[in-house]
């Protein structure tokens, strides 16, 4: 019962911090498909809910501190994020999240642009379910390669 938990807890606390890597985890454990998914998408919305929770008071936190220290505002990648949103809102940056900003990131970013939480909730689980069931699928199709065999 206890290595079963584990396994589970293992690929849920990947999902919270690299959500590419929660499916990678989860077929070298040798859990099911479904069971992937859905540990994969609830560890990238447990940390979606608490960061965008704490989210408000952390980016101000984060501007008085760049504004102490007399760094400018933007930069080349702040710009580039600015841009993606500016362009394709909320849904490109939820896009984006699992493969480009990780859950921490994306949630961060969303919120440093103040977007309303239930908003970023709501992009953040379409993507999560989407992104996961692509991860686990293609994770499980090429699970017979040698990188698997490190983990079994």
């Amino acid at each position: 019962m206890l290595p079963a938990l584990l396994k589970y807890a293992s690929v849920f606390a990947i999902g919270m911090f690299k959500f590419v890597a929660a499916p990678i985890a989860g077929v070298a454990a040798g859990l099911q498909p479904g069971l992937i998914w859905g540990l994969s998408v609830a560890g990238m919305m447990t940390t979606v809910v608490l960061i965008s929770g704490l989210g408000r008071a952390w980016a101000l936190h984060q501007r008085r501190r760049r504004e102490e220290k007399g760094k400018p505002l933007f930069n080349r990648r702040t710009r580039t994020i600015v841009r993606i949103y500016r362009r394709f809102g909320m849904v490109g940056i939820a896009f984006l999240t699992p493969i480009l900003f990780s859950p921490v990131g994306g949630t961060v970013i969303a919120t440093q642009l103040h977007v309303p939480r239930w908003r970023i909730l709501v992009h953040m689980l379409w993507s999560a379910a989407l992104w996961g069931i692509t991860f686990t699928l293609l994770a499980v199709k090429f699970s017979h390669l040698p990188i698997f065999d490190h983990y079994r």
